[in-house]
């Protein structure tokens, strides 16, 4: 499968972590709302960084849930809402071990096809239709998770060069394009609010 590597205006070591690890990138897409996306992106590494190495599903599943979130909103803070994410982030990580052995890439190697693909990713605690969406499709275009009719469980987010998503961030230049879509949308949103 085509596997093109993680290239976010982020640390390098922070995009190599969402390389390689399956966790790493799992966590990243949960921290990405209401913060900058190079914000979410990168606190995976940060909290790596803050634990002394990458922790495991089953760790952070049972990990003190106070003192999860005493790391994550230690300054500076890996996400916005730092007691809602490390939350968020804990109980991503119980589903796992609960439905996955804690092995986060067994909830889309193990997929039977597109829509199998959006279920499974729908039913981590956060993502609702538009993040799953938004998942499917970073898994397809960046990582060559691609079962048949991933683009179509993806929306519009799967479409080729459709520069909405965390999915076609390449360069600076596509971070710009998605940063506009989502300036356009928040626009139309208001005009019709």
């Amino acid at each position: 499968m085509e596997r093109m590597t993680f290239s976010l205006p982020i640390a390098p070591e922070a995009n190599a972590l969402l390389d390689r690890s399956p966790l790493a990138l799992l966590i990243g897409m949960t921290l990405d709302q209401q913060d900058k996306l190079e914000k979410a992106f990168s606190s995976p590494y940060v909290l790596s960084q803050r634990l002394g190495h990458e922790p495991t599903a089953e760790e952070l599943a049972g990990f003190d849930t106070e003192e999860l979130i005493r790391i994550f909103a230690t300054p500076p803070a890996l996400h916005r809402f730092p007691k809602a994410m490390a939350t968020r982030t804990q109980e991503v990580c119980r589903l796992l071990v609960a439905r996955y052995d804690g092995d986060p890439a067994r909830l889309w190697s193990e997929a039977a096809d597109g829509r199998d693909l959006f279920k499974r990713v729908a039913e981590l605690p956060g993502f609702g239709r538009q993040k799953s969406q938004i998942f499917v499709a970073l898994l397809g275009k960046r990582y060559g998770v691609r079962p048949e009719g991933w683009r179509e469980a993806a929306g519009a987010y799967g479409d080729e060069g459709s520069h909405m998503s965390v999915a076609d961030i390449v360069d600076e230049a596509s971070l710009t394009k998605v940063r506009d879509y989502k300036k356009s949308m928040k626009a139309a949103a208001k005009s019709v609010g």
